[in-house]
């Protein structure tokens, strides 16, 4: 698939991304903390597709059908993390944040899942979330 619901967590991966970089290393030129920033995803999509990673999402979140991202949906999310990346470059502070929640927000409302309850369930697990999820 080119673009699914987990698609807008990789848009929050580039504003969470950009802020960091920011905030980390401002002094560096913008094209060094996109690289930075690309590097980190392209990171983020090999380990999400190992054997380890992947039993990890079937034991402990809502994908539990997940078999590891295709290499067009890999693309795309690192697509994704880019189009985020530069929206915060150019969008005001409170703008990122409102678009931040917002991304949050929707996959929350429409599929019980979000970056948040994916990365909380990755570290510690709670069946409670689990249970909401499945519903």
């Amino acid at each position: 698939m080119l673009a699914d619901w987990y698609s807008l967590s990789h848009v929050v991966h580039g504003l969470l991304f950009y802020a960091l970089l920011w905030l980390l290393f401002r002094r560096l030129p913008f094209p060094w903390r996109f690289l930075a920033a690309l590097a980190i995803e392209a990171g983020w999509e090999v380990i999400e597709n190992t054997p380890f990673v992947i039993d990890r999402y079937r034991e402990t979140t809502a994908a539990l059908g997940y078999s590891g991202d295709s290499v067009i949906n890999s693309v795309s999310d690192m697509l994704m993390m880019c189009a985020g990346f530069f929206a915060a470059r150019r969008l005001p502070a409170w703008a990122s944040v409102l678009l931040l929640v917002a991304l949050e927000v929707i996959p929350l409302v429409a599929i019980r899942d979000n970056l948040t309850l994916n990365v909380w369930n990755l570290i510690a697990p709670n069946p409670a979330v689990q249970a909401w999820q499945a519903r």
